[in-house]
């Protein structure tokens, strides 16, 4: 009998053990983890993380893991949900972006909530952390085209690792992960409009939620309860009605749906999913963010910065800035609501504002997105002045390549353009450990001091031999 992929995916996560990873592996696990811990105390002053906070301190529970900062201990469930989301609120943390988008280090609290409640050291988190992103951006690859495309949200993909995550510093059998995946991923499944149009909260929210059900799904299975093994494959499963799926076949049976293609060339890659688990290790590919904003933007602010920063452009010297970008950038981050954007959330997700706001300040923040700068006259002025256009020819080279090429004309009728294949933090232009120490430093202004954030720096590149718990403890302020 052929086994299901939520086995295959279940029996590599359970035999792997910290010794089969490689140094650079295992090296790299500590960047992401070093970024995360950065944005996390980015995100701890944020209105949405504390309003998570103070509910679950009302709510009180067992006192298993850490909040990251706070230090508030409540159940590990409930410190994973804030944990992500401290990590996600200000859309700082890492990317992966192939048919689908994702951000694998949702999911890195799913391991360190549920080792704080184990009692399991370090290296055992590094493992689970080069899972999460091994089965998060290969599920990135699995739909072609992404999931997306049928307007649901990543964090539908996320609910299939995050068990795993949880799973495995539980020391699930591979009955019971199996059981982990089937529970989580019967329920989870996220429509797309926490990214569309006029954002709020759950924009950053919607992955950690798909990650604390995960780890609530691990305990579950632990405690013997049973989910779907053929949660992918099977009748009416996600890959059945997601593209129609004939499970006898191992094929896609075409759906029409109104207003969009017939879905004739769509088809899941499994051996992109399940194929050559251990021959690499996909954390390798992962890319950082050197901006707090939407992954489609950072092309073009680096391109709009380059602009104005080469021929000395000062805001008020622009007619017009043109964008070129993929089609669904365009669809993505200039819509309406981007143009008047009202929140954070939405502004981080608008391409006019962030490139408005790149040329008006030479630089791209947090502060970027604050209350006040929302307000900046500045800004207005030139919003309206920037135009979308999306091109078949950029469509064709991504996700290989991220092309962007902006063109602004001054009002003396000059015309100056920039054309580039990809952001810095991309694994073609990763961001250095001096770029993260410089990111560390600007996130946690004001909320550490210098010598402490050398202190956790040298802590996270040097963990493996230290309990979780431990480790946990000396990130509370």
């Amino acid at each position: 009998m052929q086994k299901s992929i939520s086995r295959i995916i279940s029996e590599f996560a359970v035999n792997l053990k910290f010794e089969d990873l490689p140094v650079e592996v295992v090296e790299t696990a500590k960047h992401f983890l070093y970024d995360s811990i950065a944005c996390a105390y980015g995100g701890y002053k944020t209105k949405d993380v504390n309003i998570l906070r103070d509910i679950y301190s009302e709510m009180g529970g067992a006192k298993e893991s850490t909040v990251i900062a706070f230090g508030d201990r409540i159940p590990a469930v409930n410190a994973a949900l804030v944990n992500s989301l401290m990590i996600r609120a200000l859309d700082y943390n890492d990317i992966y972006w192939k048919e689908d988008p994702s951000h694998p280090s949702d999911l890195i609290p799913a391991a360190l909530s549920t080792a704080e409640l184990e009692g399991s050291p370090m290296e055992d988190v590094i493992v689970a952390i080069v899972l999460g992103y091994e089965f998060e951006q290969r599920l990135c690859e699995f739909a072609v085209p992404g999931i997306r495309e049928r307007k649901w949200h990543h964090a539908t993909l996320t609910q299939f690792v995050s068990p795993v995550v949880a799973g495995k510093l539980l020391g699930l059998t591979v009955d019971e992960m199996v059981n982990a995946i089937g529970i989580n991923g019967s329920h989870n499944h996220t429509i797309g409009c926490p990214t569309a149009g006029k954002l709020t909260m759950m924009k950053n929210t919607v992955d950690p939620m798909a990650v604390q059900s995960g780890v609530f799904a691990a305990i579950m299975a632990q405690k013997s309860f049973t989910g779907t093994e053929e949660v992918f494959e099977g009748k009416e499963g996600f890959m059945d009605t997601f593209m129609g799926w004939n499970a006898k076949e191992k094929k896609v049976e075409p759906v029409k749906m109104q207003g969009r293609e017939s879905f004739d060339k769509w088809t899941w890659n499994v051996d992109k999913l399940i194929g050559g688990l251990g021959n690499s290790y996909k954390i390798m590919e992962c890319g950082m963010k050197a901006f707090p904003t939407e992954a489609l933007t950072h092309t073009h602010i680096t391109a709009a910065l380059k602009v104005v920063t080469k021929n000395n452009i000062d805001y008020d010297q622009i007619e017009e800035i043109n964008i070129t970008a993929i089609a669904r950038a365009v669809d993505i981050l200039f819509d309406p609501h981007k143009y008047r954007p009202e929140s954070r959330e939405t502004a981080d997700h608008s391409l006019p504002y962030c490139i408005a706001a790149a040329v008006v300040d030479k630089k791209i923040t947090t502060a970027t997105f604050s209350d006040e700068k929302l307000k900046d006259p500045r800004i207005w002025e030139v919003i309206d002045k920037i135009k979308g256009e999306a091109s078949e020819e950029f469509d064709k080279m991504f996700p290989a390549k991220q092309p962007s090429k902006v063109t602004i004309t001054t009002k003396d009728g000059k015309v100056y353009s920039e054309y580039l294949e990809y952001p810095k933090g991309d694994p073609r232009e990763p961001m250095t450990i001096e770029d993260l120490d410089i990111k560390f430093s600007g996130l946690a202004e004001g909320v550490l001091s210098p010598e402490r954030q050398k202190q956790i720096k040298d802590m996270v590149f040097n963990c493996e031999d230290m309990c979780t718990r431990d480790f946990m403890n000396k990130l509370i302020l």
